[in-house]
């Protein structure tokens, strides 16, 4: 799997600018890379967590997690490790100062797992009627 760096750029851009508070979604991919980030309706946001009312998930295929820790420490949590057993099989934290080098993807298990970024270039949809 890899991922856009667009995608990527939107998750640390997010990540910070809603920091000190948690951001967090889910990841979407086009074959095998990560491409869009669904921000679920009626996530709620704090200073130590995310929560997303999953049952809000449109009617999509997603590939895993994504959410921000405001510290640098990109280690999952227990809430974390629970989320990533259920939901998907990438799940990427981004830590303080979000930058390309503080973020960390893992898969269902916690272990960290690599992540290529990519150059993607976005194909236009045509519109369905």
């Amino acid at each position: 799997m890899k991922i856009a760096s667009d995608a990527l750029k939107f998750i640390l851009e997010v990540s910070k600018s809603t920091a000190p508070r948690e951001f967090a979604g889910m990841l979407e991919a086009t074959d095998d890379v990560i491409t869009d980030v669904v921000i679920v309706p009626g996530t709620e946001s704090s200073e130590e967590n995310a929560v997303m009312q999953l049952f809000m998930l449109p009617n999509i295929h997603t590939v895993g997690t994504v959410h921000s820790h405001p510290t640098k420490d990109t280690t999952p949590s227990t809430d974390d490790l629970e989320l990533f057993d259920r939901k998907g099989q990438y799940h990427i934290i981004a830590g303080a100062p979000y930058d390309f080098s503080s973020w960390r993807c893992y898969n269902s298990k916690g272990e960290t797992v690599r992540l290529e970024v990519i150059d993607y270039e976005f194909k236009e949809e045509k519109e369905k009627w």
